[in-house]
C-alpha cells in the first residue's frame, strides 16, 4: 500500500513536471538554425590550436546539442544547408540559402532564423540577405574566430546570443543583423577587419547594440532600405549576373581589368586607392570598359569612409558609378542584385544611395 501510494505520487509529480516542461516549450519563440559550416563549425587538432583548424566539420545537431542553454530561450532545430568553408562558398550557395531564409519566414511556426556562418565571407551573406529576403522577423548571421576546441572558443557565446537576439522581439524589423563578440551589428556595415582576433567584426558607423548575460541593448537603428523596404527579391531571383573586381595599387598595370572585360562580366568594381581614385593609365582602359557595354563601379579599398562622386574622376562625365560607402566586396554584391532589376546607370547609382 505504501509502495502503491508513494509511485501514485512520483508519477503525478513526473506528470506535472512533463506538463510544465511542455508549457514552457510552447511559451518560447521557435528558431531555425541554418548552417553553412565555417570556423564556427571547425576543429583544431589541440586546445591551444586557435589559428590552425580544419572550418565545417561539426554538424549544426552537434553544434546544438553542445549548447544546453539555448533550450532556455527559444526553441530551436537545426537544418545543415552547406557544410563548407566561407571562402568557398558560389552564387549558387547564396540563392540556395537566401531562397530557404525566405520559406522560413514565411512559416507562422518560425520566430527567427540563425545562420551560422564562416567567417571570410560573413559579411556579403550578410548583405545579399539584407537586400533580397522579405521579412520584418529576425535573421542573424554568427560564427567564430577560433574553433570549439580551442581555448577560449568564441563560438558558444556567439550562438547563444545570436539565438537570443533571433529570439527578441525587439529585433525585429532592424534587417539582417550579425552578432560577434557580444555586438549587434548591421549586416549592411559590418566589415572583417583583423583574421586573428576574436573582435574582428565591425563597423565604422559603429554597432547597433550589444548583448550582455542574454539582454539586448539596442544604440541606433539602420536608416538605409532593407528586407521589407527592399525592392529586391529572391523570390524572383533565380540566377546573379557576373560581376569582379579590380584592384588599385601603386604600379597597376592594365592586364587583369582587360582579362576580366575580355570574360564576359557584365559589371566591374574598381577597387581604387584613397578616394576610389583611378591611376592616369587606368582610365582610359576603364573609358573603353565602360564603351563595351560594361558597367564601371568606382569604390574604394580604403577600410572606412565613402567615395565622393565627381571628386577624384568625372564620373557623370564617364558614366561610371561611386560604390558610396560600401566596400568592393560588399559593392558586388549590391551590383549583382542591381542588375536583376535595371543596367541603368543613374538607376545603380539610386540604389547605391539608398541601399
Amino acid at each position: 500500500m505504501y509502495f502503491a501510494s508513494r509511485f501514485r505520487r512520483l508519477a503525478g509529480a513526473a506528470a506535472l513536471l512533463a506538463a510544465a516542461a511542455v508549457a514552457q516549450a510552447q511559451s518560447l519563440p521557435n528558431v531555425v538554425i541554418l548552417a553553412t559550416g565555417g570556423t564556427i563549425a571547425g576543429a583544431g587538432a589541440s586546445a591551444v590550436n586557435s589559428a590552425t583548424y580544419s572550418a565545417a566539420k561539426v554538424p549544426v545537431d552537434k553544434l546544438i546539442a553542445g549548447l544546453p542553454e539555448l533550450s532556455k530561450v527559444a526553441n530551436v532545430r537545426g537544418e545543415q544547408v552547406f557544410q563548407v568553408a566561407s571562402e568557398s562558398l558560389t552564387n549558387d550557395n547564396l540563392l540556395t540559402l537566401a531562397k530557404r531564409v525566405s520559406a522560413l519566414s514565411k512559416q507562422p511556426d518560425v520566430d527567427g532564423i540563425v545562420i551560422t556562418h564562416g567567417t571570410d565571407t560573413l559579411e556579403e551573406t550578410a548583405y545579399f540577405l539584407t537586400l533580397t529576403v522579405h521579412t520584418a522577423k529576425p535573421i542573424i548571421l554568427v560564427g567564430s574566430m577560433r574553433p570549439g576546441t580551442a581555448l577560449s572558443a568564441d563560438g558558444a557565446l556567439n550562438l547563444f546570443n545570436a539565438v537570443n537576439v533571433a529570439a527578441s522581439k525587439d529585433a525585429g524589423g532592424r534587417g539582417v543583423l550579425v552578432t560577434m563578440n557580444d555586438e549587434i551589428q548591421s549586416g549592411r556595415d559590418v566589415s572583417k577587419t583583423v583574421n586573428i582576433k576574436t573582435e574582428a567584426f565591425k563597423s565604422q558607423w559603429g554597432p547597433l547594440g550589444m548583448i550582455v548575460e542574454g539582454r539586448n541593448y539596442w544604440f541606433r537603428a539602420p536608416v538605409k532600405r532593407h528586407t521589407m523596404q527592399s525592392e529586391f527579391d529572391i523570390d524572383s531571383i533565380d540566377a546573379l549576373p557576373p560581376v569582379e573586381i579590380a584592384l588599385g595599387y601603386e604600379g597597376v598595370a592594365p592586364t587583369a581589368i582587360n582579362a576580366l572585360a575580355a570574360s564576359g562580366i557584365k559589371a566591374l568594381v574598381h577597387a581604387g586607392t584613397g578616394n576610389g581614385s583611378v591611376a592616369d593609365r587606368i582610365v582610359p582602359v576603364l573609358q573603353k570598359v565602360r564603351a563595351d557595354g560594361i558597367l564601371v563601379i568606382r569604390s574604394s579599398r580604403v577600410p572606412d569612409g565613402f567615395v565622393i562622386r565627381n571628386a577624384e574622376q568625372p564620373d557623370d562625365k564617364y558614366d561610371w558609378v561611386v560604390a558610396h560607402d560600401m566596400r568592393p566586396q560588399k559593392a558586388r554584391i549590391l551590383t549583382m542584385v542591381a542588375l536583376t532589376k535595371t543596367k541603368d546607370t543613374k538607376e545603380l547609382q539610386r540604389i547605391f544611395w539608398e541601399y
